[in-house]
Formats: structure tokens, sequence, C-alpha cells
């Protein structure tokens, strides 16, 4: 015989043991926020700002995620998510500009209440042109110091309660001299400064699995964003970018990874183009996320 008080607290333990399991071997997107990088809605953002964002909300999202802020005040922008009923949680903004004016974009992102600032493109040492104008390429050596530069940026952000990431395309996964710039960004960055946001579509499209990178490096991304492609097999510049489920990135075993070894805080999609028409298309991302199963 066991005593009511005992049944009662071996019965709470069982249940929520079970909703831990069910957490961890069944998770979804949903037990997450759905999110958005306004990328995906950037020719809308700019004719018409607080109507594109009450259809991305009216799609199914309540997080956003920024790619430029159109002019806009932090204060201008706060009070437009807070009509639409989204918040945003993360900014976008390329080494370029956090170089020259890291403290004004810091300063702009606390206002507004965002919780991370994403580094979303890279930067050589050298930022001179090449002779053909255009930026040069990054080197090994590059990696190695932007790394160091992301660690300084990163220990600010935390001092005002915001952490610092890096966001990738595809060239982190070119094997330079030396070697791979994301691996380098993965062994030169500070876990305690600086997040990981791993682009799935893209590190596909690199010939590189997401499942692999969070296999081998465990709690090293915090977010992620979520895009499809029809791969053509003859390289990048033959992968499509299309709407969630209608191309060949199966992200079951993808999210079966993160709840392993990972620790997700954010989820974004990312629709870069559209094969139907915008509203069509966030809509069709969104209910893919609802209805995923892993």
């Amino acid at each position: 015989m066991i005593s009511r008080r005992k049944f009662i607290g071996r019965a709470s333990a069982a249940a929520a043991y079970a909703a831990f399991q069910t957490r961890v071997s069944f998770a979804t997107p949903l037990n997450l926020p759905l999110g958005i990088q306004l990328y995906s809605v950037r020719e809308q953002l700019a004719k018409d700002y607080d109507p594109t964002l009450a259809e991305v909300a009216k799609a199914g999202y309540t997080e956003v995620e920024a790619a430029g802020f159109y002019g806009k005040s932090a204060a201008e922008v706060k009070q437009s998510m807070q009509k639409a009923k989204l918040h945003c949680v993360s900014s976008h903004h390329p080494f370029g500009d956090l170089r020259k004016k890291f403290d004004e974009i810091l300063a702009f992102n606390k206002e507004l209440g965002t919780k991370y600032i994403i580094c979303s493109s890279p930067g050589p040492k050298d930022p001179t042109p090449g002779a053909n104008g255009r930026p040069k390429p990054m080197t090994i050596e590059d990696w190695r110091w932007i790394s160091g530069q992301f660690n300084e940026f990163g220990a600010k952000t935390k001092a005002a309660g915001i952490t610092f990431g890096y966001h990738n395309h595809i060239h982190e996964f070119d094997h330079l001299d030396g070697g791979i710039p994301y691996m380098e960004l993965l062994k030169l960055t500070d876990p305690a400064k600086v997040t990981l946001e791993l682009d799935c579509g893209w590190a596909t499209v690199a010939g590189v699995k997401p499942v692999d990178l969070m296999r081998e490096h465990p709690h090293r991304f915090s977010m992620l964003h979520v895009k499809d492609f029809k791969l053509g097999g003859g390289g990048p510049e033959s992968d499509k970018v299309t709407e969630l489920g209608k191309g060949d990135i199966d992200y079951r075993p993808i999210f079966a990874q993160a709840a392993k070894t990972q620790s997700l805080k954010h989820i974004f999609v990312e629709q870069e183009a559209f094969d139907v028409p915008w509203k069509e298309s966030i809509k069709i991302d969104a209910d893919y996320l609802k209805a995923l199963k892993v």
C-alpha cells in the first residue's frame, strides 16, 4: 500500500517524464514560436510596412527577424510590431555596417528590444576593393580575424543583454587554402559570447548536412533558418528556392537532431523567392511547420 501523497507524487513525476519524452521524441517547431525572417517580404515592407506586417501575423507568425528598418526609428518599428502583435526578437546586419557603426546598431536594437544581433554577411580585414572594384575574396586568415571581431562584438552585446551571432550562406563551407571558414568560426568563436544561426537551406546547398553539424557541435546553434530548395544536382547554380515541403530538404531529421543536441530558441522561415503569390507562399511555409511531426 502507498499513501495518497506518494501516489500523487509518483503520478505527477510520471506525467512530467512522459511530457518530457513527448517533447524530446516528437518535437515539432511548434514547441517554439513560429518566426519569419522579414527579408522574405522585403519588397512588400518597402512599399507598405504596417500592412505587410499585418499579413505576416495573419499567416500565423508571432516572431520576426528584421533585415533592415526602412528608415524608421526604433520607436516607430516597435509601435508597428506591437500593432501587428509581432515580436521582433532578432535583427540582421552586414559586417561592414557592424564595423563602422556598431554602437549605433547596438543602441537601436536595445531600444527596439531585440534579443539577438546577427551578422548576416562577412567582410575581410582589409576592406579595400580589388582591381575590379568588388570586395576581395575572403581568405582563411580573414575568417580567423573576423572570429576575433565576433568575440569582441559578443562581449559588448552581452553586457547590454543582447546575444551576438552569425548567419551562414554557402561560402562559409568553401575549402580554402588553410581550412574551411565555418570550421574556423566554430573553433575560434567563444560560445559564451557568440551564437550561430544555422541556415539549413544554404548549408544543404553547400553540400553540408545540418544534421551532421548539429550532432558534431552540440549546443552551438540557438536559431535555425528554414527554407527549401529544388536541388538540381549541378551545384548551387542549379538549385532553386521554393516553398517548404515543395523541395528536396526533409526537415524531420533536422529537427529530430536539434532536439537531441541543441537548445534552440527561435526558428525563422526565410522565403527568398516565391513560386506563388507572396501571401500564399508564407502561409504555405507556416502551415508546413505547424504540421511537421518529428
